[in-house]
């Protein structure tokens, strides 16, 4: 008794305090082929060793993890410290991607406090978290700021002061760090898939993905546990009122980037994220289908290599590019709302 861990509640967090991640994860190319056995990702950059060498990603452990696979390692080893007593993941702000991740890197992650807000119910309140990843040499390869809805496990606990943090609504281009060595002058545009250069992208412009994936339960649970993500809600039945075990959002995130590959090949890595919403619930049986729009696009000091800011939405619907009612709220197909920066040849 009192050695099990039943997660965090709300007034357990303190303003401030930095929260040390268990457990440190050693990636291999296992992480890789699982990653493209779960979704339908292709991007030649993370695909292709040579592909990587040629575009000046030279090491000797290959092509570079998927941005989204680091992001997932991070985000799963602070799941039981932010988010095991949560109601809701509410959104993302200030991502960069720093150092790309390699087979054979150590990532760990740690997470400062940096909100309290509790809700005007008195039963749950929200946590604004900067969460780092680290490698073995103690580099920050990523971070970002989440904020959860959790719960309070005493009603009658004294709510902390409020404190909401000030974030940037966008990362500004020159904000993004870029790979040291990133040169896309000699780019194969035959191997990566697509024609389409930075160029050829507008703002404003939307791009329907067309295809669509149907979420199987086994899968989801799959790739949850590959991230070491132990929220109760994705495996066990008995912790929704429905009896459904929810889809991990970060699952979504990365089935709608991996169709996101027909009509944005060429968009390679993702190095910021300027924030997101879990618009909707998603459920096994539901099909991800995906569109894009251009937000804008910027220059970058890399050779042959431009930013653009793209808006990512998942639908359990069509593309019909239709986001919220006119009431303001997400519409009810819309499952997820992301908005990012991407790496794209001139």
């Amino acid at each position: 008794m009192g050695k099990t861990n039943h997660g965090r509640f709300f007034e357990d967090y303190k303003l401030g305090e930095v929260i040390r991640h268990a457990v440190p994860r050693t990636v291999s190319g296992g992480e890789r082929a699982l990653y493209h056995a779960l979704y339908p990702a292709r991007h030649a950059l993370y695909s292709s060793d040579e592909f990587a060498r040629s575009v000046g990603l030279a090491h000797d452990k290959g092509a570079p993890l998927d941005d989204l696979a680091a992001f997932h390692i991070v985000f799963g080893k602070t799941v039981p410290d932010i988010s095991l007593n949560a109601v809701a993941n509410l959104g993302y702000a200030e991502g960069r991607w720093h150092l790309p991740v390699y087979a054979g890197d150590t990532l760990r992650a740690e997470s400062e406090v940096i909100g309290l807000k509790q809700n005007s119910n008195g039963k749950t309140g929200v946590v604004w978290v900067r969460t780092r990843g680290l490698n073995q040499r103690d580099e920050v390869v990523l971070e970002y700021v989440r904020w959860v809805m959790v719960r309070k496990g005493n009603i009658d606990a004294d709510a902390p002061e409020t404190q909401v943090p000030d974030l940037k609504p966008v990362l500004a281009a020159e904000d993004l760090a870029l790979p040291v060595g990133l040169d896309f002058t000699s780019y194969d545009f035959a191997l990566a898939g697509e024609p389409h250069r930075w160029g050829d992208y507008a703002v404003g412009e939307q791009i329907d993905h067309v295809d669509g994936v149907t979420i199987e339960e086994a899968e989801h649970m799959l790739a949850t546990r590959l991230w070491q993500n132990t929220a109760k809600v994705h495996f066990d039945s008995t912790a929704r009122p429905d009896g459904t075990r929810l889809i991990y959002g970060g699952h979504v995130i990365s089935m709608a980037r991996a169709l996101s590959f027909n009509g944005l090949a060429n968009a390679q890595m993702i190095v910021g994220l300027n924030g997101g919403a879990h618009a909707n619930p998603c459920v096994s049986g539901t099909t991800i289908r995906a569109w894009s729009e251009v937000l804008d696009k910027a220059q970058t000091a890399a050779p042959g290599v431009g930013a653009i800011r793209l808006r990512l939405v998942a639908t359990s619907g069509g593309a019909s590019f239709a986001l919220k009612g006119a009431d303001g709220k997400y519409l009810p197909e819309v499952l997820l709302d992301l908005d990012y920066w991407a790496l794209m040849p001139l």
